[in-house]
């Protein structure tokens, strides 16, 4: 049903880990695009995934990061480690300098981790679904909604088709509005002839190695409007002080209390999830715990939120 998009950096990858327990129970299927030459914490999340009982799909030949050349390293990880379970299926990313034969033999190559395609610019999708025509009706597509659109889509149409949609329209801290619309494809995607919907949760598609010096701190996060037809928005919470990069922690509390505020009003729509719960405790506290713990806050809760709603 949704599969949440990862770039597997530390702070993505913990956040699958310490919701892997509800990833599985919700059917929710994790896509992890690994972007760190070390994968020995992509490792320990698959494995948490697996022990689990969930399910993840691996990308094993990234557009992005340090295995943007040669992805070899994780299809040996997932040969030599997860060879012998079902749970983890070889992501192959369809990008616009493929071609369809490269992707055929990517895909033979990973035949034994039920290959999926995931969709993101490729050119040649109706000589790509010809050669695979004998596949189609069992193959599994991920569908990137910016780079893979209607016509596109059509040439995939027999198998489980999962479409992922950036909601989260990145830019400076300081220049987010206080909320916005985020996505409705909770509730439209089959309407959409869709098995299931994704995103990027509150990192966006855009990939950056560091996000720079944080002049202006934000926290960001989904909420489900009841009053708009469950449409998902999102809530930017921004420091007040954005004119130098210093004192991190003093912009944070600065957000964190606008954060609070809301919260405490009667119309906040805001699920108190667990990660709400942690959110409250760093005010009590006056704790700044950095700002990879924060983001990772924020997709915790985007993925409980999500799963409250869909049940």
């Amino acid at each position: 049903m949704y599969h949440p998009y990862f770039r597997g950096k530390q702070f993505e990858l913990i956040t699958i880990r310490e919701t892997s327990k509800l990833l599985a129970e919700k059917n929710f299927v994790p896509v992890i695009e690994p972007v760190r030459e070390s994968l020995g914490s992509l490792k320990k999340t698959l494995s948490a995934v697996c022990e689990a009982g969930g399910r993840a799909i691996v990308v094993v030949n990234p557009y992005h990061g340090d295995h943007k050349e040669d992805g070899a390293s994780i299809t040996g990880l997932l040969q030599e480690y997860f060879s012998d379970v079902d749970n983890i299926s070889a992501g192959i990313l369809l990008h616009n300098d493929m071609n369809a034969d490269e992707v055929i033999a990517c895909y033979d190559q990973h035949a034994d981790h039920q290959p999926v395609l995931v969709h993101a610019g490729f050119t040649a999708p109706k000589e790509l679904a010809a050669a695979l025509k004998k596949n189609t009706a069992g193959l599994d597509n991920v569908f990137i909604e910016d780079h893979a659109k209607m016509l596109y889509r059509k040439h995939f149409d027999q198998g489980k088709r999962i479409l992922v949609r950036d909601g989260f329209k990145r830019q400076r801290n300081a220049d987010y509005l206080p909320v916005e619309e985020f996505s409705d494809l909770h509730v439209t995607y089959d309407e959409l002839r869709m098995a299931g919907f994704g995103d990027f949760l509150i990192a966006g598609d855009v990939y950056s190695e560091s996000g720079g010096p944080a002049y202006a701190v934000a926290i960001h996060l989904t909420f489900i409007d009841p009053d708009k037809d469950d449409v998902m928005y999102i809530y930017h919470f921004v420091s007040d002080t954005n004119d130098t990069p210093t004192d991190p922690a003093g912009k944070f509390a600065q957000a964190l209390e606008k954060l609070i505020a809301k919260l405490d009003s009667d119309n906040s729509h805001i699920l108190e999830t667990e990660a709400i719960k942690e959110f409250r405790i760093l005010h009590a506290k006056g704790h700044f715990p950095g700002l990879g713990y924060i983001k990772k806050l924020s997709m915790k809760h985007h993925i409980e939120t999500l799963a409250d709603y869909l049940g």
